[in-house]
This record gives structure tokens, C-alpha cells and sequence, in this order.
């Protein structure tokens, strides 16, 4: 400093305008993949630990800036900060504030040594083939496990009936550990989401048990194919593994004579037994002397199945109703829906008597539902037969669903136009027996054991003979007659009459391949009272085989407006059930001895 004051005085400066820099060079394609390896490598040590930084790090940290030079910086000084370490010594060289800085001696050093050490890193193993390896990201925790089993508590909760299973939020956020709806490529390796080899874009939720598709594939669709094995078909034999990979689905079908009686409190009982596990894919329930507001009956269906379920189609024909209800997420793979109707007494001006049908098309099996209510009548056998021959005879089906396989169709027969065929209802045959007989075979027998009051069924002596539903199936029969109670009570017909108790409502059914259903559950519902029927339900596993896209399909038309009525009301009762829970809670109840 004294030196530098003296030839201060000795000689004045007379400051002249910089040169103009130089322009700076553009970076190699090395030096910015060497950059942003720094950057990556920097912000990973960083989040390793904070305090820790690698020998190289400092090393070119120092060297890139230095210790700060004391005293006024010239102005040329300031242009060589901007400036990069790569630009020309000359530009020192113009300035005596330079020299007397001895910037050309020290920060000339400085630059050599970066460039070297910047091109033996460029030399070096870790850029091998022009790429950084980059180092294995590990999880910062271990992964949830995975549970390979198809009944997890995930799929359980998605087919359950229940308060809409209020308890699958808390255990999605318990099981895995969800904190966002949005989470950047930082936060998930933190979280341990994303493997070393895997893609945080291509990367799977995994909280979504649907299948991804990929853009090949939807670019490649065509759902007017008309192939079973077209790739991406609708109706083909992909998809249809993708959702049965077993290719059988669960059918409840179920009749109840309901009397005419309005609509009983409660039909969780009859339509969700206890006994399975799962609900089932499809819900047929057909009603024989329906009570008189058909809607109201199907907006309590509705409301009983909740939001899981959607009423694919319903039709009547007088008194006799049928309803349709499927998973919401298989209404895209139905057809259009058909029906007919046909009626057996004539001369009366209310339809009691008769069948309706309905059939359509699930991925390439066709399926026929028919209810019926025969004549009725204890030695009525021969009206109940030719009720059924002009049932086969009459409906007109199917009409625009083409035949799945008319090689084995007959125009005299309307069941044996379908893959599967279910027929239910009242069909009115008695037991060949007397009240006094039947009373005490019940009394000395359990309610599982009815095989002696089965030896007098008409209808399957009828179907012994061949007389009626030729080719037709009955599950094996292990409950109590469902006909004729006493309205409101557990016991059969006290009044004058004194009705012998029968087996009145019956579901039967056929296929035109052998083993195709599979009948799990047959029984009636004895704690709905409202009707002097027991209702009927058969719980079935049918086969189903894949499709052409080239029918008439639903396109996933549904009764909407049904739908959010009795969702609506579905909750409406919940929240009251709720506020009469808490209410009581909130209640005292002051006893007096």
C-alpha cells in the first residue's frame, strides 16, 4: 500500500474507457451435461446431509471465487467479474488498475487451474460415453408392502354394502401414507415411491386399482373391430380378463309375490344376505302382484343397493315387474336392453296373469330373464303347463341383439334362443299332500331338511316327466315353504281355508353349454312379513365369454334420475340415523323408585 501511494504521487492516471469485452463462447455440450451433473450432485448432498460438502465441491467453490479483493475495484475490475474466467488476459492487460493488482499473475492461476481441473473432469470415468452416471437413488424409507392377495382390504371395501364405506378414506391415508393430491419428483423419492430404475413420469398410482392404458393402445383402438381377440375390443377377450379374470360373474335373481302390500321398511335382509361375503355383479328381482307405486318399489331398490349400483333397465306388464340393476362399472359392456310380454288370462281387465322378459347382451353371452305368475290352484297342473308353452311360444325375442349362436336356436322356443337363461316367479305348484300331513312333517323335521314334503312337488314331478321347462335346472331346496302365511306372522294359513303350504315361488334355469351356471345359494327370506309370500332369491355363477363390438350397445345408458333419488334419500337417512344417535346420547333419563 505504501508503494502504491508513493507512485501515486509521482505519476498521475489518467483513466481511459475499457476495452470492449469479448464476447463469451457457447458451452460444449460436455460442459452443460457437466453442469448439470454439478447441480444434481450438489442438491443431492444437500439433501443428504446439509453440513457435508465433497472435496470436489470446495475445491472448485474456492476456486471459482476467491478471496474477495480489498480496496475500490476499478471499473475494470467490475467487467472482469462479470465476465467469465474463459475471456481473454488482454482485457487485463488494457487496465493499470490491472497491473498494479497483479491480476494478470493471480487470477491468470486461478483460471488455469479451473480449466484444468474442469477438463480432467470431462476426462474422467463419470463422464464415460458423453453421459454422467449418475449415482443409485435408494428409498429414504422402506416401501409399503404390497398385499398380493385379491380379497385385500381395498377390494372388500369396493364391494361392500355398507355407510359408503365411511371407512376407507381413514384407511387409505393410514395404509399409504397420501400427504398431497400433487407430489414433485423430490418429495417422492423422499417418500420411497419411485424405484431406481423407474420413471417418476411413467410412474403407476398407487392408490388407483385400475389398469393404465397406454397411448399405443388407445391410439390402436377400434370398437367396431367385430374380433374376439382384437386388441383393445370392448367387448373382447382382453378387456374381459381385465375385469373377470376368471370369466364368471355373480347373478342374485330373486321373486316375491308381494300382494299388492306397499313396500316393506327394510330390504337389506332380503337383496344383501349375510351369508356371502362379496354383493354380487347383477341384480334381477322380478315382483308378481306389485305393490301399486312401481316407482317408489324401484327407488327402494335403489337406495338399498346404493351408489355401487346402477338400474340398467325395468319393465312391467300389468301387476308384474321386472328390475335390472348392475355395477356401475359394467354398464359399458351391455347391450341394448329388450323386452316382451305376454299374457295368459284374457278375460281379465287387470293383468295378474302372464310373463315378462327381458334379455340383452354382457361382453358375448346373452342372457334371457323371465317372471311369471301361473294359474293358480291346487289340481290347476295342466293350465300352469299351458301357461308355460304359451310363454315359450309368444315372446318375440330377441328383436335387434343379434343371436350369440343361431346354430343352436329354435323359433319355437324362446329360451333356447339365449346362452343363459333364468325363469322365476309364482309359478303355483302345490304339494300334492294334505294340511294335516305337511304340518306334522314340518313339526318333526329342521328347517334344512324338506326332502319329505319335496317328494310331493308337482312342479318337479312335471320336470321329472319332461312336461314343462325342458332343459331347465333347480337348485337343491333346503327352506321351509314359501307360501301361505298369515300376514305379519311366522305362521301358515290359520284362516277357514287352511291352505296347505307350498313351494309356490321357484327359480329355475338353463344353459346352452354344460356347466356354464353354477348355483351357490338358494333360499327365501322369512323375515319380510308383509306379504303372504316368502320372498325367493338363488345367488348364481355364471360363465361369460367374450364379444364383438359390432351389436347394439347401451353405451352406458342408466336410469339417472332414479339413481340420484334414491341416493339422495340414502343419505337423508343416514344423517337422521345419525342425529337420533346423538340426541339419545345427549338425553337423561330420570328413573323413579
Amino acid at each position: 500500500p505504501d508503494e502504491l501511494k508513493g507512485n501515486m504521487k509521482i505519476k498521475s492516471v489518467t483513466p481511459r474507457p475499457p476495452r470492449k469485452p469479448r464476447l463469451e463462447r457457447a458451452a460444449s455440450l460436455d460442459e452443460k451435461s457437466w453442469r448439470r451433473w454439478r447441480r444434481f450432485r450438489t442438491s443431492q448432498e444437500s439433501l443428504t446431509d446439509p453440513n457435508e460438502t465433497s472435496s470436489s465441491n470446495g475445491s472448485l467453490q474456492e476456486a471459482a471465487l476467491g478471496p474477495p479483493l480489498r480496496g475500490r475495484a476499478g471499473p475494470c475490475h467490475q467487467s472482469f467479474q462479470q465476465n467469465s474466467l474463459h475471456s481473454s488476459p488482454d482485457a487485463l492487460e488494457g487496465s493499470p488498475v490491472g497491473k498494479s493488482r497483479g491480476g494478470t499473475s493471480d487470477l491468470g492461476k486461478r483460471a488455469s487451474e479451473i480449466s484444468s481441473a474442469f477438463g480432467g473432469l470431462l476426462r474422467g470415468k463419470a463422464f464415460a460415453g458423453g453421459k454422467p452416471r449418475l449415482s443409485q437413488i435408494m428409498p429414504a424409507r422402506p416401501l409399503p408392502p404390497m398385499e398380493l392377495n385379491v380379497a385385500s382390504h381395498t377390494l372388500r371395501t369396493a364391494n361392500r354394502i355398507d355407510s359408503d364405506c365411511m371407512d376407507y378414506r381413514h384407511y387409505s391415508q393410514h395404509r399409504f401414507g397420501r400427504v398431497s393430491s400433487s407430489l414433485s419428483d423430490t418429495r417422492l423419492h423422499g417418500n420411497g415411491m419411485v424405484y431406481d430404475s423407474c420413471s417418476t413420469d411413467s410412474m403407476k398410482s398407487t392408490f388407483s386399482l385400475l389398469t393404465p392404458i397406454r397411448s399405443k393402445d388407445v391410439r390402436d383402438r377400434s370398437y367396431l373391430e367385430g374380433s374376439l381377440l382384437a386388441n383393445g375390443a370392448l367387448l373382447g377377450a382382453e378387456e374381459l380378463s381385465r375385469y373377470f379374470p376368471d370369466r364368471t360373474i355373480g347373478i342374485f335373481v330373486a321373486t316375491w309375490n308381494m300382494q299388492g302390500q306397499k313396500v316393506c321398511a327394510h330390504l337389506d335382509d332380503f337383496l344383501l344376505p349375510t351369508d356371502p361375503d362379496y354383493a354380487q355383479d347383477m341384480y334381477v328381482i322380478g315382483v308378481q302382484e306389485g305393490c301399486p307405486d312401481r316407482r317408489e318399489w324401484e327407488i327402494r331398490l335403489q337406495e338399498t343397493l346404493g351408489p355401487h349400483y346402477v338400474m340398467l333397465f325395468s319393465a312391467a306388464h300389468g301387476v308384474l315387474y321386472m328390475s335390472v340393476f348392475i355395477r356401475r362399472d359394467l354398464i359399458w359392456f351391455c347391450s341394448e336392453v329388450e323386452y316382451a310380454t305376454v299374457t295368459t288370462r284374457i278375460v281379465s281387465q287387470i293383468k295378474t296373469k302372464g310373463a315378462l322378459g327381458i334379455c340383452f347382451t354382457f361382453f358375448g353371452t346373452s342372457f334371457l330373464f323371465i317372471t311369471s305368475h301361473f294359474t293358480s290352484g291346487d289340481s290347476k297342473v295342466n293350465e300352469r303347463k299351458l301357461d308355460y308353452n304359451k310363454t315359450i311360444q309368444a315372446l318375440t325375442l330377441p328383436k335387434n341383439v343379434p343371436d350369440t349362436n343361431p346354430y343352436r336356436s329354435s323359433s319355437s322356443d324362446v329360451t333356447a334362443r339365449f346362452d343363459e337363461v333364468f325363469w322365476f316367479g309364482d309359478f303355483n305348484f302345490r304339494l300334492n299332500k294334505d294340511r294335516e300331513t305337511v304340518d306334522s312333517i314340518l313339526k318333526q323335521n329342521p328347517e334344512t331338511d324338506v326332502s319329505k314334503l319335496l317328494a310331493y312337488d308337482q312342479l318337479i314331478s312335471e320336470m321329472s316327466r319332461g312336461s314343462i321347462f325342458k332343459g331347465f335346472q333347480e337348485a337343491d331346496i333346503h327352506f321351509r315353504p314359501s307360501y301361505k302365511f298369515d300376514i305379519g306372522k311366522d305362521s301358515y294359513d290359520t284362516t277357514s281355508k287352511q291352505r296347505t303350504p307350498s313351494y309356490t315361488d321357484r327359480v329355475v334355469y338353463r344353459s346352452r353349454y354344460r356347466d356354464d351356471i353354477h348355483a351357490v345359494k338358494y333360499s327365501s327370506c322369512p323375515v319380510i312379513r308383509t306379504s303372504d309370500h316368502r320372498p325367493v332369491f338363488a345367488l348364481f355363477r355364471v360363465k361369460v365369454r367374450p364379444g364383438r363390438d359390432n351389436i347394439p350397445l347401451a353405451a352406458g345408458q342408466f336410469d339417472r334420475e332414479l339413481y340420484l333419488i334414491g341416493i339422495k334419500r340414502r343419505i337423508t337417512k343416514e344423517l337422521q340415523k345419525r342425529q337420533e344417535q346423538k340426541d339419545q346420547k345427549s338425553s337423561s333419563v330420570c328413573s323413579i323408585s
